[in-house]
């Protein structure tokens, strides 16, 4: 099993920054794909920024320009440096991220997995 844990979520006013943290620990082989996810009040999850263990990044246009994502390979960890922030981007954030473990009989697992969640609050 994999867990995600995010932290450095809060409150923080429109204009504002915060950066998301995510560390994944367990039985971990490789990370291929680490990602954030957010999701609003009575509104869907939605993708906010992927990075592959090759370092290609994806942005939602939404925060292209404002948000950026980065990994360390060595620690197992995802960020989420998030500038310039508006009331709009008050959500969840979620961590995600999927790869290969390998198990006591020596097969490998794929596997994919969710952190629990961290509140990012844009208000004045």
């Amino acid at each position: 099993q994999v867990q995600l844990v995010e932290s450095g979520g809060g409150l923080v006013q429109p204009g504002g920054s915060l950066t998301l943290s995510c560390a994944a620990s367990g039985s971990i082989f490789s990370i291929n794909t680490m990602g954030w996810y957010r999701q609003a009040p009575g509104k869907e999850r939605e993708l906010v920024a992927r990075v592959s263990s090759g370092g290609i990044t994806y942005y939602a246009d939404s925060v292209k320009g404002r948000f950026t994502i980065s990994r360390d390979n060595a620690k197992n960890m995802v960020y989420l440096q998030m500038n310039s922030l508006k009331q709009e981007d008050t959500a969840v954030y979620y961590c995600n991220a999927d790869g290969l473990s390998i198990d006591a009989t020596k097969h490998i697992l794929e596997w994919g997995s969710w952190g629990q969640g961290t509140q990012v609050t844009v208000s004045s």
